[in-house]
Formats: structure tokens, C-alpha cells, sequence
């Protein structure tokens, strides 16, 4: 029997850690996993506030997780932010997304992002008074640790879509190189 394939997730939030866990099972199904989270510092601010700020964020996460667990075969970075939009007809606005980024011990590398959502004003303002994103969904949805659960896309959808559904697909859109290594 082939050995597991070692999976570094660098979050311990369970959101991130299941989405992780089955885009890799269905999108090789026949493979067996061995998952590991741990914490590693993302390098950015608590809250990254542009998309290049969120995707360093993810690149950061895997350069440091390949350091402290040199022996796996992947290592995930997941980074979310908010991109606020300084022009234009969404002035104002604020979307909010996560980048992810996969990486092989081959050194090749997956990578994609999350459906964005449009956050409620009354959360983009809390957002300007220095919150962080789940802190704000907390307050104005009135919930407790919403970041861990369906974040506001659970929220604001009855939970049709949740946060996991969101990084689960993204995950396996990261992984389509893996997948079909032909084509990258």
C-alpha cells in the first residue's frame, strides 16, 4: 500500500481545515491523506485590505509551513481579505474573498480565490473604525465566532453557500494543476 500523502493546512480554523479535507479527497478520491494543521504567521496585517496584501498572506503561510514541516508532500496557505473598491461606481464598496495557494514538494504550484461578496454598509463601517471582518460579522449578525461557522455568506444566504463551500471550491480549482499536470 502507498504511504499517505502528507497535507499541511496552515489554519487551525475548522472551516478552512474541512474545506481543505475534501477538496483533496474528491479531487483524488483514490489517494490517501494524512492532514496536518498548524499555525504559521502570515507576515501580513491581521486583516489584509488589498488582494495583493491577501495573496502574500498565502504565499507567506506556505514558505513558512515548508520550514517547520519540510517532509509533506503539500502545503495549503489560505489568506482572507477585503479589497475596497477607491474609485469608479464602487466607490465605497468593500468585497470580501480568500486567496488560496497549494504547493508540491515538486514545487509546483496551484493557486485560485474565492467567489468575492459585497459586505454590508453597516459592516464596511465597523470595518473603518479598525475591526477586523468577523468581529464586525459578529456584532451586526449578532454571532459568536461567525469566522469559524458560515462566516456572513452563511449569514446572508441562509446558508445556501457557507464559508466552507466557498474555500472547498477554490481548493479544488487549486488543485486542477495537480490534477492534470499536462496541461501546467
Amino acid at each position: 500500500m502507498e504511504d499517505k500523502i502528507i497535507v499541511i493546512i496552515t489554519s487551525k480554523n475548522p472551516v478552512k481545515i474541512n474545506a481543505v479535507k475534501n477538496g483533496f479527497k474528491k479531487m483524488f478520491s483514490k489517494k490517501e491523506f494524512k492532514f496536518e494543521d498548524i499555525i504559521v504567521s502570515s507576515e501580513v496585517s491581521d486583516q489584509p485590505m488589498t488582494d495583493e496584501e491577501t495573496r502574500k498572506g498565502a504565499e507567506n503561510r506556505i514558505k513558512n509551513a515548508m520550514k517547520e514541516k519540510p517532509e509533506a508532500n503539500y502545503w495549503v496557505g489560505l489568506e482572507g481579505g477585503i479589497n475596497e473598491y477607491k474609485t469608479g461606481e464602487l466607490k465605497g464598496e468593500m468585497e470580501t474573498y480568500a486567496w488560496i495557494m497549494i504547493k508540491s514538494k515538486e514545487n509546483k504550484i496551484g493557486k485560485a480565490k474565492t467567489g468575492t461578496l459585497f459586505l454590508p454598509k453597516k459592516v464596511i463601517e465597523l470595518i473603518k473604525q479598525g475591526k477586523e471582518l468577523g468581529d464586525a460579522n459578529d456584532i451586526i449578525f449578532k454571532q459568536e465566532n461567525s469566522k469559524q461557522k458560515g462566516g456572513a455568506i452563511g449569514t446572508l444566504t441562509n446558508n445556501l453557500l457557507t464559508r466552507t463551500s466557498g474555500y472547498e471550491r477554490a481548493i479544488i480549482t487549486a488543485l486542477i494543476p495537480f490534477k492534470k499536470p499536462e496541461l501546467y
